[in-house]
């Protein structure tokens, strides 16, 4: 398990606490007290090692005064709290060829209390069944009552700020789309749909999908979703969820493609709880920063327990492309309504313009230059590389 060297050197911009560091002192006895599944176990395992010398990396040494700084891999985890700035920021430059130049709404869809301990049970299934039904919504008003396709960018979400469990779809949606005849159509109302109409197709569909699963037993029910497995129990829970009015929140349209970069870098790769949102561990709890200048202070095992609650399935994806910018349309139907809205031509990457490097990347992020000395200030920093020891499951010890 290898991956990038660390972004920075020992004292640039690195957090006073890290989440890796709580890990540490508590992973043995969160062990000992929960039974976590084999990808939250593997969560645990990367950010412990994360940037330490057991997953090796590179010796950076100065040409001009002989200056060493050990540089050590990252574990690249996408649930690892340092290891999201240069990926977010290669996928934003990435999502360039696909942006419409017009202005973007953000719609919430949430999946209700009464089914998150189905989905607990079921991540992979449900997850997939709250973004498909957010984005099939979407779609199908952007038909209604556009006659037009809209573009649909989706980001699941799984917590709160204190790090509860609360599935949720981000959704950022383009103010207008492109109709059978190949004209641009723009949206005319503030909220782009209405809120109740939207909440009401979004419980139809994902309960529908919900039932074909259980008609065909694919679902698993056991632990808290046991008396679901009584065919009654499972019929009364539908019927109270359609009487039901589901949340879904529409927030008003952001300015242009501009505001939309800023605002995709802060969604689409965001983990449950980042390193700078920590204030304080003694040993025994965790003070951590949540919403308007609260905080939350809780328990460190109960710390670790909530921050794995939002481990991902495996190879699931998060990030999901409908309607204009889907991959299908991106030659297609996206050229079309971008030469609607008179955009010019994203830039093409080609072998003749390579993309840039992570180290050119760190340096457009964060101004730190990796081949420049930290003492004597010339550019003539080396890398040799720095041997990894073999790291196991089994154990916790990263010194």
């Amino acid at each position: 398990m290898t991956g990038k060297p660390c972004a920075a050197r020992d004292g640039q911009r690195r957090p006073p606490l890290e989440v890796a560091d709580i890990f540490r002192s508590v992973a043995t006895a969160f062990r000992e007290s929960y039974v976590p599944t084999t990808d939250q176990l593997k969560v645990l395992f990367a950010i412990l090692l994360c940037r330490t010398a057991r997953l090796g990396g590179h010796l950076d040494v100065c040409k001009n005064c002989g200056h060493e700084t050990p540089a050590y891999n990252s574990c690249r985890n996408r649930h690892c709290p340092k290891c999201q700035s240069l990926v977010q920021a290669r996928w934003i430059e990435q999502r360039r060829q696909r942006i419409v130049p017009t202005k973007y709404f953000h719609v919430v869809f949430t999946l209700p209390q009464e089914l998150r301990a189905l989905a607990r049970k079921n991540p992979k299934k449900i997850y997939d069944f709250v973004l498909v039904s957010a984005a099939r919504t979407l779609l199908d008003f952007g038909r209604s009552r556009l006659h037009a396709e809209v573009g649909v960018t989706c980001v699941l979400h799984t917590w709160t700020r204190d790090l509860r469990y609360h599935p949720h779809a981000h959704c950022i949606v383009t103010a207008g789309g492109l109709d059978d005849d190949g004209h641009w159509v723009p949206a005319r109302s503030r909220f782009l749909f209405p809120v109740k109409a939207m909440s009401t197709v979004f419980r139809g569909k994902l309960l529908e999908g919900l039932g074909e699963l259980y008609q065909k037993h694919k679902l698993t029910l056991e632990g808290s979703c046991a008396d679901l497995a009584v065919p009654a129990k499972f019929t009364d829970l539908r019927n109270r969820l359609y009487e039901k009015a589901w949340v879904v929140y529409a927030k008003q349209p952001f300015g242009g493609p501009e505001q939309i970069f800023a605002y995709l870098g802060r969604y689409t790769h965001r983990v449950g709880l980042s390193n700078q949102r920590l204030v304080s561990f003694d040993g025994h709890e965790v003070c951590f920063r949540t919403k308007h200048g609260n905080t939350c202070t809780i328990p460190a095992l109960e710390f670790v327990r909530r921050f794995l609650l939002h481990v991902l399935p495996s190879r699931f994806v998060k990030i999901r492309h409908y309607g204009l910018v889907a991959a299908a349309n991106v030659g297609t139907k996206l050229e079309t309504a971008r030469r609607c809205l008179e955009a010019p031509r994203p830039p093409q990457a080609s072998a003749a313009m390579p993309q840039s490097s992570w180290r050119e990347m760190l340096f457009a992020l964060t101004g730190i230059d990796l081949l420049l000395c930290p003492v004597c200030g010339a550019k003539a920093m080396e890398r040799r590389p720095l041997p990894a020891s073999s790291p196991s499951l089994r154990g916790f010890d990263t010194s």
